[in-house]
C-alpha cells in the first residue's frame, strides 16, 4: 500500500477534490484527518473528521490542536478549503469580498502557519489555487485575487520550511467536474452555462475529473521530491496560452 504509514490532514475533504484526496490516502493505507463546514457528508469514510471553517481562527487552532492529539505528526498538509462568487466588479459586496479573502486566503495562511510545526521533516504542504489566479475572468475579480495571494504564500512557505526539508507546491485547477463546479449559489441554468463556457475555452474540450486533480496533489506531496515553490496547472491547457 503505497501510503500505508503516512498521515495528512485535508481541509476541504468532504466533497469534490479533497474527498478525492482523501479516498486515495486511505485506499493507499494513510492515516487521514478531513474537515468540513460540517461532518455529515463525511459519514463512512474511515477517516478523522471534524467541523472546522477556515476563516474561523478559533477552528484553525483547534484543528492543530486535534490533528495533535489524533495524529501527532504529519506528512501531508493539504490546504483545498475554497469558496467562490460569480459576481462581475459592480456587483461585488463587502461581505462577499470579506468572506472571498477570509476562506481563501486568511484561513490558508493562517492552517498553514498553525499545524507547520506538526509536518515531519521531508513532509509536504499542498496548497488549492486556480487557474483563475494566472489570468482575467469576468465575475471572479476577487476570487482570482485571492488565490494569486495563496500562490505567492506557496512561494514564501517554501522558502520558509526548506531548512525543515518541507516542500511546499501549489495546483492550480481549472474547470472541473464537481456538482457545483466550485462556485456557491449558482441557479442550475448559470451552472450549466458555466459548464459550457467551460469546455469550450479548454483546450482539450473537456472538464478535468477530482480525481485527476488528486493524482497531482499526491503526486507533489509524496513523488515530487525535487520539488518546492512549484505551480503544478491542471487545467487542460486553459491557463497556459494555448490555442484550440
Amino acid at each position: 500500500m503505497k501510503y500505508l504509514g503516512k498521515k495528512a490532514v485535508v481541509t476541504g475533504g468532504t466533497h469534490g477534490m479533497g474527498r478525492a484526496v482523501v479516498d486515495k490516502l486511505i485506499d493507499g493505507g494513510a492515516e487521514v484527518l478531513l474537515t468540513g463546514r460540517s461532518t455529515e457528508k463525511a459519514e463512512g469514510i474511515k477517516a478523522h473528521a471534524i467541523a472546522s471553517d477556515a476563516a474561523n481562527l478559533d477552528d484553525v487552532t483547534a484543528l492543530k490542536n486535534e490533528t495533535q492529539e489524533r495524529l501527532g505528526d504529519i506528512d501531508l498538509l493539504f490546504i483545498n478549503v475554497g469558496y467562490a462568487t460569480l459576481f462581475e466588479i459592480p456587483d461585488v459586496t463587502e461581505d462577499d469580498y470579506d468572506r472571498t479573502f477570509d476562506v481563501n486566503t486568511k484561513g490558508a495562511f493562517f492552517t498553514a502557519q498553525r499545524l507547520a510545526p506538526l509536518i515531519k521533516e521531508g513532509g509536504s504542504i499542498v496548497f488549492t489555487t486556480s487557474v483563475a489566479q494566472t489570468g482575467g475572468a469576468v465575475g471572479m475579480s476577487a476570487y482570482s485575487g485571492a488565490k494569486a495571494a495563496v500562490r505567492s504564500f506557496g512561494r514564501s512557505f517554501a522558502a520558509e520550511l526548506a531548512p525543515r526539508n518541507i516542500r511546499v507546491n501549489v495546483v492550480s485547477p481549472g474547470f472541473i467536474d464537481t456538482p457545483s463546479m466550485g462556485v456557491t449559489g449558482l441557479p442550475e441554468e448559470t451552472l450549466q452555462q458555466f459548464k459550457e463556457e467551460g469546455d469550450r475555452i479548454t483546450p482539450l474540450k473537456r472538464h478535468g475529473t477530482a480525481d485527476e486533480v488528486a493524482d497531482a496533489v499526491l503526486f507533489l506531496a509524496f513523488d515530487a521530491t525535487f520539488t518546492t515553490g512549484a505551480d503544478l496547472s491542471v487545467d487542460g491547457g486553459l491557463g497556459q496560452g494555448i490555442s484550440a
